[in-house]
């Protein structure tokens, strides 16, 4: 009767062991204060390493599912694993977003249309990918943290994936800038003295060579498929 109710007994938490370190699931149906509980226990069962040094803790990534844990929640959970255990926190993953993040992201995937002349000494800057239908003079520049569509000549600076992002692309019906930037890496172009053959319609940040390349614009479904989903 006694092994049949330890048989029973729920488990809110499993440890895994990885090369790069200790993965804890927790179950997202139970309560915090017994996942607390659980988790210390089984810290408190498994033998310290006490040849570990304090520089040599052990990466943990918590897995918490559909549960939405506070800052302070997430904060005792680091610290009960540090305190317990040659352990720290590396990751915390939840599956679960804050309304805040929700809508970020949604900006972020996001299609701002622009219909206006970029002129010189004039900046448009967006969140997200932006269609611009019309020309970017000499002096003029466009900035977007996604991707940027002309829909005209781009004579100016485009800045795409301006916050990091080097998926990001920069396309043009008329390819003609005087700068390409995607997030850090750009091309600058001299007009006087041109020493980089403008080739296509689009412009991308090239793994291969470290580097901002210009192609031929039927080649972005293959290099960022991504991009199907306009």
């Amino acid at each position: 009767m006694a092994q049949k109710q330890k048989q029973n007994t729920p488990h809110f938490v499993t440890i895994k062991g990885t090369k790069e370190g200790l993965i804890l699931h927790l179950d997202d149906k139970c309560s915090f204060d017994q996942l607390l509980s659980e988790l210390e226990a089984k810290l408190i069962r498994t033998p310290a390493d006490d040849t570990t040094s304090e520089t040599q803790k052990l990466s943990v990534n918590v897995k918490v599912g559909k549960r939405y844990l506070s800052d302070n929640q997430k904060d005792i959970l680091r610290k009960l694993v540090y305190q317990k255990k040659h352990l720290l926190v590396d990751e915390i993953d939840s599956e679960v977003i804050t309304k805040e993040k929700a809508d970020e992201l949604l900006r972020e995937t996001e299609i701002t249309s622009v219909s206006r002349i970029i002129r010189s000494g004039q900046v448009l800057k967006v969140q997200g990918d932006l269609l611009l239908i019309g020309d970017v003079n000499p002096g003029g520049c466009v900035m977007a943290t996604g991707n940027i569509f002309v829909m005209g000549a781009l004579k100016g600076m485009a800045h795409a994936g301006h916050s990091g992002r080097k998926d990001a692309v920069v396309t043009a019906s008329l390819m003609n800038p005087t700068m390409v930037r995607i997030a850090d890496k750009y091309v600058q172009v001299d007009k006087d003295n041109p020493t980089i053959d403008i080739i296509g319609e689009c412009a991308f940040f090239d793994e291969g060579s470290m580097s901002v390349k210009f192609d031929r614009i039927h080649i972005l479904h293959q290099i960022r498929p991504s991009l199907n989903r306009l």
